[in-house]
């Protein structure tokens, strides 16, 4: 019998991300094949804050806290008119990238032991990766798949906070942003 692999993921971890599902139709053929969060059952989306608190943590006073606080910021929204790279990612660049950064920093500021991608990266760069772990060569093909079918436009009217089983991810609940005008 083969040894099982490890499981990327810890059973309990959370994240609160912004799903895009407007970007499915376009991201999802690619992020099924090269995005492995995808097949661990994330959807496409711009993460605010990876990893949250525990689930064992999320007391009804924190969710409360949480939704008081996602709830003063207003719904939003966003283009994708462009791809951005990290090393072996291919992402798609939301615009305005601001009011993803702003409900990082407000989450991590109220909760300052989840700091963004557990502080491994000095600045916050909002992304939906489309592609990682990848060679630069198949990232510059799926880069031009990608841009012909540019701009894409979102509605971000949520935030989604999603809990690990250690091998799958599922959404527990959503928080609402102010409803635009």
């Amino acid at each position: 019998m083969p040894p099982t692999e490890p499981s990327r993921y810890r059973v309990g971890e959370t994240a609160l991300v912004a799903k895009i599902p407007e970007a499915e139709p376009l991201v999802g053929q690619w992020r099924s094949r090269l995005d492995p969060g995808a097949a661990d059952g994330v959807p496409a989306h711009v993460t605010i804050l990876y990893p949250f608190l525990d689930h064992d943590r999320l007391d009804e006073v924190v969710l409360s806290r949480l939704s008081t606080l996602i709830a003063t910021y207003p719904a939003f929204n966003v283009r994708f008119s462009g791809c951005g790279r990290f090393p072996g990612v291919l992402y798609l660049a939301p615009s305005p990238s601001r009011p993803f950064q702003e409900l990082t920093e407000a989450v991590a500021g109220q909760w300052p032991e989840t700091q963004p991608y557990g502080g491994r990266f000095a600045e916050i760069i909002p992304h939906l990766t489309v592609a990682d772990q990848q060679e630069p060569q198949l990232l510059d093909h799926v880069e031009t798949e990608l841009t012909t079918k540019l701009p894409l436009a979102a509605q971000i009217r949520e935030i989604h906070l999603l809990v690990s089983d250690g091998s799958r991810w599922r959404e527990d609940r959503a928080f609402e942003l102010q409803r635009l005008n």
